[in-house]
């Protein structure tokens, strides 16, 4: 057991002390800083659409005059001409020549660039804005009585609950929160097992590649090195976990009196979702991290040299892009697809999909208990397999890829097991 710790701990300190370390605990916070930082320049320099109007109603070139956004404004022009003149001047980005068929407004928008999908969609609906005023004159309505029909109906939803009597109980909806937290723990799992996965095989390739494993073989088991392998791995995955929620904490608790973050947490119960979600969530996570470090653990066992790790950890990379795939796009628009209630099932992909469905209510506790105990049970048989091929795995030395040294690896187990 000594050694095991011996293992374990050098695995640990050696990537926790690493510079690649502290990088992946400070990239995602340089992104999002970033992110803010050009969000806000973006928004503080970024220049208003000067739009020229050209209107054979001369009331809707006055009033299309008036409206002023962020990303646009209209200039009434005389003449198309003169719009034109401007426009190739750079007086202008644009020109919209409108005009009017018996009830109905048809606007062309002239430009040298394009000025976005959002600005064409917030010009169009100015026009449809006009055209309702103007059908709505015809028919003697007022335009506040337009605004009246215009107006939007309200819906919200309310979460129920039954007890065992079949009583109805209302609560706090969450869903929306919860989904906001499944989509990042997503995101956050994907980069954590891509990762790992490359540490873990790269830990096993690197000794194999050099020959120093067989050296290390002669003093302690196979098992005891996989194990310590893998252990050591975990712990520094989840001390970047850790650390991830320590910077939360303390970041919430800094900055939770300022206006956005109250405007952000408006209406959030922390006590709901700090409950069920959050810790089948993380336990999906763990899970998922500790059965895809099994698996790159496994293939970097099979490879001769360090180089060949990349290659050898593509099945974990398809797996994990699968789910995170299924998981954020399928799973987000359309979490009851035959599709996602299957896979949140199936162990390697489950880690994605159930806090998905969890998040979007379409799947219960008990559900979300089953696909858990598969993914642990699997987990588990996966490892206790893959530390039984480890001491056949590390000796064999092919050249032929992936296949052919499993297949050397078996034949070399089946034979031990014969003369057992």
């Amino acid at each position: 057991m000594r050694k095991f710790w011996i293992i374990t701990k050098d695995v640990y300190l050696k990537n926790v002390k690493s510079i690649s370390f502290l990088i992946m605990i400070l990239v995602p916070f340089i992104m999002l800083g970033i992110i803010y930082v050009a969000g806000n320049f973006a928004q503080q320099n970024s220049d208003v659409n000067k739009i020229g109007v050209l209107a054979d109603n001369e009331q809707i070139s006055q009033q299309m005059s008036q409206v002023k956004t962020d990303d646009f404004e209209f200039k009434a022009v005389d003449s198309e001409e003169k719009a034109q003149k401007e426009l190739s001047e750079e007086k202008i980005d644009a020109y919209l020549v409108v005009s009017t068929e018996n009830d109905k407004i048809n606007g062309m928008l002239y430009s040298e660039n394009s000025l976005g999908q959002s600005t064409q969609l917030l010009i169009q609906q100015q026009l449809t804005g006009l055209q309702s005023m103007l059908r709505a004159s015809q028919l003697g309505i007022s335009p506040e009585e337009v605004a009246s029909l215009s107006q939007q109906a309200s819906l919200t939803r309310q979460k129920v609950n039954f007890d065992s009597k079949g009583k109805m109980t209302v609560g706090e909806d969450n869903s929306t929160v919860q989904y906001v937290v499944s989509y990042v723990a997503t995101i956050v799992l994907f980069i954590i097992i891509l990762t790992y996965a490359q540490i873990i095989a790269q830990e096993i390739a690197s000794e194999k590649g050099t020959r120093i494993m067989e050296v290390i073989l002669s003093s302690t088991t196979a098992q005891k090195h996989f194990y310590g392998k893998l252990t050591g791995v975990l712990l520094v995955a989840l001390t970047q976990m850790a650390l991830y929620g320590i910077i939360f904490g303390i970041g919430y608790s800094q900055f939770k009196d300022m206006e956005m973050v109250k405007n952000i947490l408006d209406g959030i119960s922390l006590d709901n979702l700090i409950g069920p979600f959050l810790w089948y969530s993380l336990l999906f996570m763990i899970f998922g991290i500790l059965i895809f470090s099994v698996l790159a653990a496994l293939c970097g066992s099979l490879v001769n040299k360090a180089e060949d790790t990349a290659k050898a950890i593509l099945p974990v990379t398809y797996l994990s892009l699968g789910g995170y795939m299924l998981g954020l796009i399928l799973g987000a628009s359309d979490p009851n697809n035959i599709v996602i209630r299957i896979t949140s099932y199936i162990p390697f992909l489950s880690s994605y999909i159930m806090p998905i469905r969890l998040a979007n209510e379409t799947v219960g506790m008990g559900g979300a208990l089953i696909s858990l105990l598969v993914l642990v049970a699997v987990t588990f048989l996966l490892m206790i397999l893959s530390a039984n091929m480890y001491k056949s795995n590390v000796l064999v030395y092919s050249e032929g890829g992936l296949w052919s040294s499993l297949k050397q690896s078996i034949s070399i187990m089946r034979n031990e097991r014969k003369k057992a």
